[in-house]
Order: C-alpha cells, then structure tokens, then sequence
C-alpha cells in the first residue's frame, strides 16, 4: 500500500508524492498522521544538505495522530486512541537521566527511537518506543493542531523554568520567531513583569505582542544594547535568551543582561561557528551563561499538559493551517515571517 509523503531528495527539492506505507510492527502501532507541525529546524534541515547526500528522506517531528493499526504483539494502545508522539525517548537508566537530566540521554539508541517521518500519512512506531515512552494521549475535546504544539513548547518549557524566569523579571528575547513567542507567552504566564522583544523583522516584532511583549526593539534600526539600556534605567535585564541561529546576537546577549544575571544561548548556531565574547565584562559583571537544548521527561510531560489547556492560546500561534502538498509555501511563509506556526494537513 502507497501513501503520501514529502520527500527530500536535497537543500530545497522537496517533493509531495506517493510512496510505500510502512510496515506495522508485530509489536508496535501504525500511527494514521492526522496533523504535524512545521519546526525551524526542520526548515534549517529542509533547505541546507542535512543529509549529506543520503536521500530522499522524510523530516517532520511534530507528530499527532489517531493509531490505525496495531501489531499482535502490541497491548498497551488500540485502534482509534488520538495520540501525541514525542519525539525524545529516554533510557532512564544512564546517569544522566537518573540525575534528572533525561534530556542529555546518553543512550543513542534509545534517543533516536522516535524523532522524524512525520511528512507523511502515515508513521510506523516500534515497540521499543512504545516501551520506552514519550507518547501521550490526546483528549477528545482537544484538536489535533493544539496537540502538534506540545513539541515545540517543550524545548521553551524547559529553558524558562531551569533559568527560574518569573515575579518580577525584566526578560529580553532576541528573535521573535515562534519560538520567542512562544518563550513571551510562557514567561508572562510565570510572572515576568516586563518582557522585551528584538528581531530585525518589523512584521515580526508586532505580532509578538499578542503574546506578552510589552517593548519591541528593531535591531535594524536601533542599537538593541543601547535600546534596552535605557529600557531598563541603565541596569539591563535580569535575563536574555538569544533564540536565534545567529552568533552576533550571542556577542550581544551579555552586553544587555544586569549584573549577576543569567544570558541563554538558546537558538543553535551554524556548526564550527564561533561566537566572540567580552570574557572580562562576563568575569567582572559576574554574568552566567548556559546553553539550552531539550527538555527532561518531566518537563516534556508538562509542556503537553499545557499546550491542550483550555486557556492555553494555541488558536493565535497557529496561524496558517496547509495541506502537506504545500509544505513549500509553508516553509517560504515562515522564512519570511508571515506566518508564526505553520501546522500540515497531510489528508487534506
């Protein structure tokens, strides 16, 4: 049997066509993909040689679905459960998830148990997943589309709650992209009391403040230090997030941030890159920085919870709802910053 799917066949040669369904497991499920969101990263890896030749492959993470199938030797799920499959798998065995630290799995094989093939109709989940978790049921009264988004909240979730973003930080985000949007909402529902957002997209910056943004900075045309110096009487922020994939805004971030305070490289930079810093303003200014990726089981569990609240605004996050078969509008809408999360129909 064929099914739909957006294959890769290299940097921007994405193309919608029919390919073979997997095979079920004996003991895992097929999931029927009912909507897959559509990720930066998966844009970065859609548009560059990710592969590294080795195609035609399919990307898509941001995977919700309804089980259409099940192995004979599969017991937990059944035919017609609506679930969420997130992508991180942890072994709960290594030392650093019996630390806590289940986002720094060191288990590769488990890690890479569920991750993409979300650009199709259908996706076979193995029983190994299934084993090891990381897969939750979806409400019958939430859409598929909300669900889709407890992947990207993840990342966020987990980020603003290790840096202890709350009552009453000054918060600066550097790049108003989904992601700093979604890092808006989270951080006003924390506590933050003032959250200051900079991009060099003016389309951008002013729809980020339906989420909580309350000053938007222009980096193309102002200096974004000096714009939030004298936002912040001179003291600078509590914290700065650099959720960019740019290593300028990194030699920026600890120019903006207070004394004592806390600057997060959040957005991963091009590989081998170099950022340059002041070290001695970082020394002096007793300035911490951390990097940021993933999220723990714990946290990822929470980050879902919070996507499918009812008052959760997923409908405003959500602003352009496609077929699979345009995927390439998808990813030129988002380049662009037209749209902030773009969410696939692969059925329609």
């Amino acid at each position: 049997m064929q099914m739909k799917a957006a294959l890769m066949y290299g940097p921007n040669d994405i193309r919608v066509e029919m390919t073979e369904k997997p095979a079920c497991p004996k003991d895992g499920l097929i999931l029927k993909i009912m909507a897959v969101g559509l990720c930066g990263s998966d844009i970065r890896n859609l548009t560059t040689d990710s592969r590294k030749g080795n195609y035609p492959f399919i990307y898509g993470h941001e995977i919700v679905g309804v089980v259409d199938e099940t192995g004979p030797e599969e017991t937990k799920y059944k035919v017609g459960q609506r679930l969420f499959l997130f992508p991180g798998t942890y072994c709960m065995e290594c030392d650093s998830c019996v630390s806590g630290h289940s986002e720094n799995c060191e288990n590769e094989h488990v890690a890479k148990l569920a991750g993409t093939g979300g650009f199709a109709q259908y996706i076979a989940v193995g029983g190994e997943k299934i084993h090891y978790g990381g897969i939750y049921e979806i409400p019958d009264d939430v859409t598929y589309e909300a669900a889709s988004l407890g992947e990207p909240l993840t990342s966020v979730f987990a980020c603003l709650e290790n840096v202890g973003v709350g009552y009453a930080d000054t918060l600066v985000i550097i790049g108003a992209g989904p992601i700093g949007d979604f890092m808006a909402q989270i951080a006003k529902i924390r506590g933050a009391q003032k959250v200051i957002m900079i991009d060099i997209n003016q389309h951008r910056l002013e729809m980020a403040k339906q989420f909580g943004v309350d000053e938007i900075i222009n980096s193309s045309e102002t200096d974004p230090i000096e714009a939030v110096k004298a936002l912040t009487g001179g003291r600078g922020a509590d914290k700065v997030i650099s959720a960019t994939p740019v290593n300028a805004t990194q030699t920026q971030s600890i120019h903006m941030v207070r004394k004592g305070g806390i600057v997060v490289f959040f957005g991963g930079v091009p590989k081998g890159s170099m950022t340059e810093l002041d070290c001695n303003l970082v020394h002096y200014n007793n300035i911490w920085i951390k990097g940021h990726f993933g999220a723990s089981y714990d946290q990822s569990k929470r980050a879902f919870r919070l996507a499918i609240a009812k008052n959760f605004p997923s409908d405003k996050f959500i602003t352009h709802i496609l077929p699979l078969d345009k995927i390439n509008e998808g990813i030129s809408l988002t380049r662009t910053g037209e749209a902030i999360k773009v969410v696939l129909h692969p059925w329609d």
